[in-house]
């Protein structure tokens, strides 16, 4: 079965920077998560942390 996952930044009217995380079978809606940190910086280190963890499970870029 091929699966997807998505992940991006984004900003809000707040100042407020969330990790957008979206993952499912291929051709079919998935899910998605959204994580709201207080700045980017926070924000972009939960997406490499994230992003490690997919890599090493066999997701690739």
């Amino acid at each position: 079965m091929r699966r997807y996952y998505r992940m991006a930044i984004e900003s809000d009217l707040f100042d407020k920077s969330s990790l957008v995380r979206e993952w499912g079978r291929i051709g079919s809606r998935g899910q998605m998560l959204v994580e709201t940190h207080s700045d980017e910086g926070q924000a972009v280190n939960a997406l490499m942390k994230l992003a490690r963890a997919k890599e090493r499970k066999g997701y690739v870029r």
